[in-house]
């Protein structure tokens, strides 16, 4: 009984630190609704397979990766972003979200959670299993082409 506890704790923490990142990593790359059942069933599979993602160095990436796989036998929407309705106090830029709908997966997750989420370049690399300077790349085009879409022009 207290080797069941001493799992159930320990795995409770796991959630408690990874559940945020996961989130943010997926409403950022399929919008909210299939973002939130990717989150619940890649953590449903850390419970299922514990022992061994436990053990790895970066959890939080091996599951970002099976939510991709599991994100497949979802409907994808077209709109990750839904427009917002227009009113006169808009505190961001109405063109916005069809501005991200039309990056990339890649380039909107970097975007989103380096800008909107707060995150550095080292976590998302961390997170997404790739290099920092593939981060930056993302990034860079990213907001290159929301740039170009919305007609910003920026100061040099």
């Amino acid at each position: 009984m207290p080797r069941t506890r001493e799992r159930e704790q320990a795995f409770t923490r796991f959630v408690k630190a990874t559940e945020p990142k996961l989130s943010h990593a997926f409403y950022a790359a399929y919008g909210p609704e299939t973002g939130a059942d990717v989150t619940a069933e890649a953590l449903e599979y850390a419970w299922s397979h514990w022992e061994r993602i436990r053990s790895l160095a970066n959890p939080a990436g091996y599951l970002y990766r099976v939510g991709q796989s599991r994100a497949r036998w979802y409907h994808r929407p077209r709109v990750c972003f839904p427009a917002v309705p227009t009113r006169g106090d808009q505190l961001f830029e109405p063109e916005l979200p069809a501005a991200l709908n039309a990056l990339t997966r890649s380039q909107r997750v970097a975007v989103v959670l380096i800008y909107a989420m707060q995150w550095n370049e080292q976590e998302v690399a961390d997170l997404l299993e790739t290099s920092r300077s593939t981060v930056r790349t993302h990034l860079e085009r990213g907001l290159a082409r929301l740039q170009s879409r919305l007609g910003v022009e920026v100061d040099a």
